[in-house]
């Protein structure tokens, strides 16, 4: 089993907080993540989508107060939002009898129910955690291309070949987009939705266009941002806004759109092969997305991210937000020369960042300039992990 970074973590979490969200789609590693920390715990474990176990919350009450000495493991919880009302008086119950920590590990596939739910019943009783899929620094470092092929779901990047991590990826987005999108977001026909998922592939890492998307699906501008926010919700697509500070500049003000993981940006675009992306006209903004996710997953805790674009072409690629009020600007390049573009040193002259960075695909670290740095992937990963 590949160690997740996020064990750690998610045990502090624990200790501190008498319940725990751990959010993330589906297929991620979070059930098998919870079995591991499970056992350090007395715990149950409860599925919501087996009738057994749904079964025994029928009162709930009941059955959750008899287990009070344990670690109880919800999966699924989205299934049963009514149950957040009764555990925030379960908890408060066992407050005074000295349970103050890991009562409840809740696993929720979307965030839509769950955050809206729990937001009010259970504030200061609850820690919320994401789990993304597998990242630089959880993976060989030999295995970087292969992570930005396939993608980061386990069973994709595991895959005993690319035919069979194919596989897995087309079923995955067949199962969201017949059974899981159903059940949690409005009713919209599956190819409608697939369509939509697509035209978000092909436009990988540029502006959002509501309008062009629209005559694309033929709906309206509010449909494309209402399925853009279900997209959003599900963790499957970031919505990476605008940087807005006051520069005296005219900037741009639609925010950029990703989805979240390469390998199913590859899979819906039907490139099956590193031959095939390499060729194709989506390879540096797939590139560029694989690389935007991966730092924005390392960030610390607290970190804001956004993109700086202004009309008369000043840009950065990411503009990270640390604790501390440090600010860090970086341009990413799919190649083995770091030479930062025009845009990039007329937007550093706007911002004045404290440090910035040529991410490339190249093995030295090296000034380029006066404060900033060529750097390839791994270390500012690998920088941004230790912040």
């Amino acid at each position: 089993m590949i160690e997740r970074r996020l064990t750690p973590i998610l045990l502090d979490r624990l200790e501190n907080f008498p319940a725990v969200a751990l959010l993330g789609p589906r297929q991620v590693g979070k059930t098998t993540l919870s079995h591991s920390v499970a056992e350090k715990f007395n715990s149950i474990y409860l599925d919501m989508e087996l009738p057994g176990d749904h079964e025994k919350l029928s009162n709930a009450e009941s059955y959750l107060s008899s287990h009070e000495d344990k670690l109880v493991i919800i999966d699924e919880v989205q299934r049963v939002p009514e149950l957040f009302q009764l555990l925030r008086g379960l908890i408060d119950q066992g407050k005074l009898r000295g349970r103050n920590s890991a009562r409840f590990l809740l696993l929720g596939s979307t965030s839509i129910d769950l955050l809206q739910q729990s937001g009010e019943t259970l504030a200061g009783r609850i820690a919320y955690l994401e789990l993304t899929p597998l990242d630089l620094l959880e993976v060989d470092y030999r295995d970087i291309n292969l992570l930005w092929e396939r993608g980061g779901f386990p069973m994709s990047f595991l895959a005993k070949n690319t035919a069979q991590s194919i596989i897995w990826r087309e079923n995955f987005i067949q199962t969201y987009l017949e059974r899981d999108i159903p059940m949690l977001g409005p009713r919209v026909p599956a190819e409608t939705l697939r369509r939509f998922w697509t035209m978000l592939a092909h436009t990988q890492g540029g502006l959002l266009n509501a309008s062009q998307l629209a005559r694309g699906l033929l709906v309206d501008s509010k449909t494309i941002s209402r399925y853009l926010d279900l997209m959003v919700d599900l963790l499957l697509v970031r919505r990476l806004m605008p940087f807005h500070g006051n520069t005296g500049k005219r900037l741009v003000k639609s925010p950029k759109v990703y989805i979240r993981d390469s390998g199913l940006v590859h899979t819906l675009l039907k490139l099956d092969s590193l031959e095939n992306l390499l060729g194709h006209p989506i390879v540096g903004m797939s590139w560029e997305g694989f690389v935007v996710e991966s730092l924005i997953r390392m960030a610390p805790e607290r970190s804001t991210s956004y993109f700086y674009r202004t009309a008369a072409g000043a840009e950065i690629d990411l503009l990270l937000e640390l604790p501390g009020a440090q600010r860090w600007a970086i341009e990413i390049k799919r190649g083995q020369v770091a030479k930062p573009g025009k845009g990039f040193n007329h937007a550093l002259e706007d911002l004045k960042p404290d440090k910035a960075f040529v991410v490339y695909q190249g093995k030295e670290r090296y000034p380029i300039a006066e404060n900033i740095e060529a750097i390839n992937l791994l270390e500012m990963a690998a920088l941004l992990a230790g912040f």
